[in-house]
């Protein structure tokens, strides 16, 4: 083997094979609830990240518990190091994507509309979120924490939902396609700099101005050497004689902008792998490197991501000291988005029939969220209990979208 048990202090004795086999059980086991549980909820007519996220709350502390199966439970702390690994890279994977998938276009067609829907559909959401949390007693940088988290979406679901009805070519669907750019791009960047401040230990306004020009910089000089270089370097590469040489490219360049976003630009990785996925979606490339990073990810990265995700929660946690807060953050993530991105898009010229369908199509939570809060729990910022809360609202609300969705264009026909 090609690792030493002297690398990786306490762990059990059982040899280098026998760490790496536990591994190989832990990873199949969550691959493979993964997929069960994804196939399940396509058929059921529900997202398949919904399956994966019930997938990971059947396997952790809130059912089976199977790291502390006997196979597993010796090695249990070091196999939960080893998936959360699995997780961050899935979650970098799952931020390219999303920046490689924005469609810049639809954003110019959807315009006033989305500019209103977009911000008024953030701020809302995080108003609600704040003082929600602030009725209960949790200090304000918790209380906005949560706050941004509500504010994030998940069109995904909501822009399958309009194209199985035919609607996604319409003033609704690019509203909402606008409106999830402008919305991915501003809570991502709020996150970065939630991050930012929280980690500065609630510096000086000359600090605080310092990091977000430090931050400023970081985007520009990104942005601007991606642009210009990135994309024409990826063509270089393919039509080079190296084995995959495109893929390992693509993976290298995620890797070094979420490096550096931290390091330099001091945000969040996730910033630098959505930012990747932005610079590279401008290529001639970008199908045959959505194709192959889709793989990727989707194939084992990312699926581990979402399972650890209910890996790390534990619905035992929502007992009834959180059960209004969860009831409320619930429903201030539903009327936020619906109020706040409807709203918006009556002011930008949608009928209120359009508005309601748009402000609808933005309501449910996904992966975004459920990043936000996972990085959230990883730097203490919020505990288990909230954790737990914030899967619920997720899973609530990705379950009441498109059956919602659907009601808001009953009796429409199809464009």
């Amino acid at each position: 083997m090609l690792y030493a048990n002297r690398w990786i202090p306490g762990l059990a004795a059982g040899g280098e094979e026998g760490l790496f086999l536990d591994l190989a059980l832990a990873l199949l086991t969550v691959i493979l609830f993964a997929k069960l549980g994804g196939y399940l909820s396509v058929r059921l007519r529900q997202p398949a990240v919904l399956g994966e996220l019930l997938a990971g709350l059947i396997l952790g502390p809130s059912v089976l518990n199977f790291l502390q199966w006997e196979p597993l439970r010796e090695n249990a702390a070091f196999l939960g190091v080893e998936l959360g690994h699995f997780a961050e890279i899935g979650v970098l994977l799952l931020m390219f994507i999303a920046g490689l998938e924005l469609h810049l276009s639809d954003l110019m067609k959807s315009g006033k509309v989305a500019f209103l829907a977009g911000s008024m559909g953030i701020l809302l959401p995080m108003i609600l979120g704040t003082g929600t949390m602030l009725m209960f007693d949790y200090p304000l940088y918790k209380a906005l924490f949560v706050g941004l988290i509500l504010s994030a979406t998940s069109v995904s679901i909501s822009a399958q939902t309009l194209m199985e009805m035919g609607r996604l070519r319409t003033r609704v669907g690019f509203g909402l396609l606008g409106s999830a750019v402008l919305d991915d791009v501003l809570v991502i960047l709020g996150i970065s700099i939630f991050f930012a401040v929280y980690e500065a230990g609630g510096s000086s306004l000359v600090d605080i101005l310092l990091l977000a020009g430090r931050m400023a910089a970081y985007l520009a000089i990104a942005l601007l050497l991606g642009l210009a270089f990135i994309s024409r370097l990826a063509e270089k590469i393919e039509r080079m004689p190296i084995s995959r040489g495109l893929l390992a490219f693509v993976f290298v360049t995620i890797l070094l902008y979420a490096w550096a976003a931290e390091t330099l630009g001091h945000m969040a990785p996730i910033t630098g792998a959505f930012i990747a996925g932005l610079v590279l979606a401008r290529s001639p490339l970008k199908r045959k490197i959505e194709e192959q990073v889709s793989s990727l990810a989707y194939g084992l990265f990312v699926p581990v991501f979402f399972v650890s995700v209910g890996l790390a929660a534990d619905i035992r946690h929502l007992d009834g000291s959180v059960t209004l807060l969860l009831v409320l953050l619930t429903v201030g993530a539903a009327l936020g988005k619906i109020l706040g991105c409807g709203g918006g898009a009556y002011l930008g010229g949608l009928t209120r029939r359009e508005s309601l369908q748009l402000g609808v199509g933005m309501m449910s939570r996904g992966e975004v969220g459920l990043i936000i809060a996972n990085q959230g729990i990883a730097a203490g910022i919020i505990q288990p209990q909230i954790f737990a809360v914030v899967v619920g609202i997720v899973i609530i609300t990705t379950l009441l979208a498109p059956i919602s969705l659907r009601w808001t264009f009953k009796n429409e026909s199809p464009a």
